[in-house]
């Protein structure tokens, strides 16, 4: 019980970005640096009092330390991790345990837990040009055709890929490993930085291109150059292209791309740079929008919105299907949520 404990306070600790000291600070020095090294240490528990404290501190409520399901993440994988500090870096990597933890006990409880099946395993990448036929049998495999994706984090928890939101830093905007060696592949989104429902689901595709493309004799440059093609292919493929534009312009109007970023949840940027490199524009048109663009203003916020939902609700559902089912205590499921039992006995209701 002692190292179980000293083990989920060491990772609520740098999950939070703590040090030893930075946690009794922000205890008003309640507990002392030394007494908070010896929980972490194994040598002691807290009794109730300052495990409340400590809870507080650490946005966690008491169960997080005796929660035993296993997660062991793999290779965490982003752009620009050399440029975060050790501790951003720690916290990023246990607040992605610590939420998947959640997640995974819950499927574990409801007797969920489902191996994930490659869409396409057997398929090889020579060219760029292969990363359509790549995304066509992926799309064919989960039903998809070739019309618009109404809700990608959704079709993607529904084929057994984890989507994790976490609002952190603006250094990265997402990032993807494998849970478990590879039984489990997660993908998180920074919603701190993707403010636009069309960025998301771009990265949410960009980030399963890294997780399901072989490219492990793939240098970095190129491999991101795929996957970058990989979310436009899934997000608007080459069929559906043709068919809403033709298979050759000169120029399209802005109005055009508005009517169609609406339509198909792809952004205006992600667009030009598609059309360019399946040959309906010119990369004399390709940098001449571009630039048009940044005299506009609209790098980062384009004209027209994708209005539609862009966020799983299943762990959630889940939550309040085991407890309307009597599986799981009201504390139990306010636990999962990681919400105090008084705030979710407030926003919950059962009828019948």
């Amino acid at each position: 019980m002692s190292q179980l404990f000293a083990e989920r306070f060491k990772s609520a600790r740098l999950m939070n970005g703590f040090s030893l000291q930075d946690l009794s600070d922000n205890l008003g020095n309640n507990i002392t640096r030394q007494a908070l090294h010896k929980y972490e240490k194994g040598e002691v528990i807290p009794d109730s009092e300052k495990l409340d404290l400590i809870c507080e501190a650490l946005k966690v409520r008491p169960d997080y330390f005796t929660r035993e399901t296993i997660v062991q993440l793999g290779t965490i994988n982003f752009r620009k991790l050399e440029l975060f500090p050790s501790k951003d870096q720690n916290s990023i990597i246990e607040r992605t345990r610590e939420v998947l933890g959640r997640y995974l006990e819950l499927e574990e409880i409801l007797g969920l837990k489902k191996i994930f099946e490659h869409p396409a395993p057997h398929l090889k990448i020579d060219s760029s040009a292969d990363i359509e036929i790549f995304a066509k049998e992926i799309r064919e495999k989960w039903g998809l055709g070739v019309g618009p994706i109404a809700n990608v984090a959704e079709l993607l928890e529904e084929n057994n890929i984890k989507v994790l939101e976490l609002v952190t830093k603006d250094g990265f905007d997402g990032l993807q490993t494998w849970v478990n060696g590879k039984e489990i592949p997660v993908i998180v989104l920074n919603t701190g930085k993707l403010k636009s429902n069309d960025r998301k689901r771009f990265t949410a595709f960009r980030e399963l291109g890294h997780l399901l493309l072989p490219l492990d004799e793939v240098d970095d440059r190129l491999a991101e150059k795929y996957c970058h093609r990989f979310a436009g292919a899934m997000l608007f493929p080459k069929e559906a292209i043709e068919k809403e534009i033709g298979n050759k312009r000169n120029r399209i109007s802005i109005q055009e791309f508005g009517f169609l970023k609406e339509q198909y949840g792809i952004s205006i940027q992600a667009m030009i740079y598609r059309f360019a490199e399946l040959d309906i524009i010119s990369e004399h048109y390709k940098k001449y929008y571009y630039q048009y663009i940044n005299q506009m203003g609209w790098k980062v916020e384009e004209p027209y919105e994708y209005a539609g939902k862009e966020t799983s609700s299943r762990f959630e559902q889940l939550i309040y299907r085991a407890w309307a089912e009597d599986i799981i205590s009201m504390s139990k499921a306010a636990a999962l949520k990681n919400m105090k039992l008084s705030v979710f006995r407030s926003k919950s209701l059962l009828i019948g």
